[in-house]
């Protein structure tokens, strides 16, 4: 059997024990040792220290801790509640107004932690009850949670943008410009949304009662700025001194999670326990993620020796594909994946065989790059195997449906579809912020 028939069945077997209910993980280093041990016999465990070596010394991927602490302070410190009511009296009234509170918050809190399910768990805590309670109808509040949730892959500091820079030796300042601006496209298409859907049905999003947001405008002003000012300062300095150059993503990371310890002091709402809280909540997510980059790079590592990428390479050859058919090839087989596994293993496991393709296709790294973040956040979007739906199932009442999640969501999908054929039709949008930044 050769080297390259084996590298075939990888794939097959990976989704066999995913499929059986094995923690991808786990599926994705049993997988690797098997067929690490068939080419490298007892020399594997050699092979496989230096490409955990490779892992551990990562400077990049030091950021990650780092970035999940910030935002797991903000959120067990009650910074996030007050977040949502600061934004809440200003917009609440509107027609549509609390689901523009959400999405919004959304956006504030995808740029505090970085964590994908993280910023939609605790955001729809706040906003379901509020939004069910106010009479907006079940498919807008599901979608808005679902959509607000998946921000968390594009918006800085994402953690998906970071694990996508340490796998392809890009530019994580550069990645984190380049999806500046299809992220704001994004936020103000599902706005956009928001406003003409209420529009048209004001049943389908009733502002608030006066009285839920009865506030002088003295009152919304020392609110506005002792809750919303600080946290959006300290996400301006952690991105702005990555932007400025004055800081490496890690290091501004560092920056960011005192900033969120200093924040909770500020507010009295600093203790040990609180600490303690964080502290598990980081371990938990840095472990998981970790445990996943793991498995993925000695499933990856694998199979490229298995010939893999000349399996994958030869295909493509053999079809004739051009640049754009190699991009549309490989952005179908994230969104693809992305509705099987979770983030990490999908980029793990296609940036290794990708990313030389797409450099020998002379592809701009970043453009392609920031259309895989988009489309890996519809993926995450759109039904059947919709995470965010998962992640909304567990803290939404029984009252919404799964078919008012999958009504709800299809709109925001729709709008993710049109910043990604924006993106892809006029690449400045991904490169131009980046040369502004730092293309001198």
């Amino acid at each position: 059997m050769s080297e390259i028939s084996l590298a075939a069945f990888m794939f097959p077997a990976l989704f066999l024990l995913v499929f059986a209910g094995i923690p991808v993980a786990f599926s994705l280093i049993a997988v690797a040792f098997v067929f690490g041990v068939i080419e490298f016999g007892m020399i594997l465990p050699t092979q496989f220290h230096s490409r955990l070596f490779d892992v551990s010394s990562n400077f990049i991927l030091a950021a990650i801790p780092l970035f999940v602490f910030m935002g797991a302070v903000l959120e067990r410190a009650g910074i996030a509640a007050r977040l949502f009511e600061a934004i809440k009296i200003w917009f609440g009234p509107l027609r549509g107004g609390l689901a523009i509170t959400t999405i919004v918050m959304c956006g504030i809190f995808a740029a505090s932690s970085g964590v994908v399910g993280a910023v939609e768990i605790v955001v729809g805590i706040m906003a379901v009850p509020a939004l069910l309670g106010a009479g907006y109808r079940r498919d807008l509040i599901a979608g808005t949670i679902c959509a607000g949730g998946s921000l968390g892959t594009t918006i800085p500091p994402s953690i998906v943008i970071i694990v996508y820079a340490s796998i392809t030796e890009t530019s994580v300042g550069d990645l984190f410009a380049g999806i500046l601006i299809p992220a704001g496209v994004m936020v103000a298409l599902f706005l956009l949304y928001i406003v003409g859907r209420c529009a048209i049905q004001p049943d389908a999003g009733p502002g608030l009662d006066a009285s839920e947001t009865a506030h002088s405008l003295g009152e919304k002003l020392w609110l506005t700025l002792t809750a919303l000012i600080p946290a959006t300062f300290l996400v301006l300095a952690v991105l702005g001194s990555i932007f400025a150059g004055i800081a490496a993503p890690t290091e501004a990371a560092a920056v960011g999670a005192l900033g969120a310890v200093l924040l909770s002091i500020l507010y009295g709402e600093f203790s040990f326990r609180m600490l303690t809280e964080a502290l598990t909540q980081t371990i938990k997510v840095t472990s998981m993620v970790m445990l996943i980059v793991v498995g993925g790079v000695l499933f990856a590592s694998v199979f490229i020796i298995q010939g893999g990428d000349e399996l994958v390479a030869g295909i493509i050859e053999g079809q004739g594909f051009g640049p754009v058919e190699i991009i549309v090839a490989f952005l179908f087989v994230v969104f693809v994946l992305g509705f099987i596994l979770d983030w990490i293993s999908v980029l793990i496991v296609v940036l290794p065989i990708a990313s030389p393709i797409i450099a020998g296709a002379d592809i701009d790294p970043l453009w392609f790059g920031v259309m895989v973040c988009i489309i890996l956040q519809t993926s995450y979007l759109t039904p059947p195997m919709a995470p965010s739906i998962f992640y909304l199932r567990s803290i939404a009442p029984k009252e919404i449906t799964y078919g008012d999640m999958y009504r709800g969501v299809t709109p925001y999908v729709i709008a993710q579809l049109i910043t990604l054929a924006l993106v892809a039709l006029v690449p400045a949008t991904a490169t131009w912020l980046p040369d502004v930044l730092f293309g001198f």
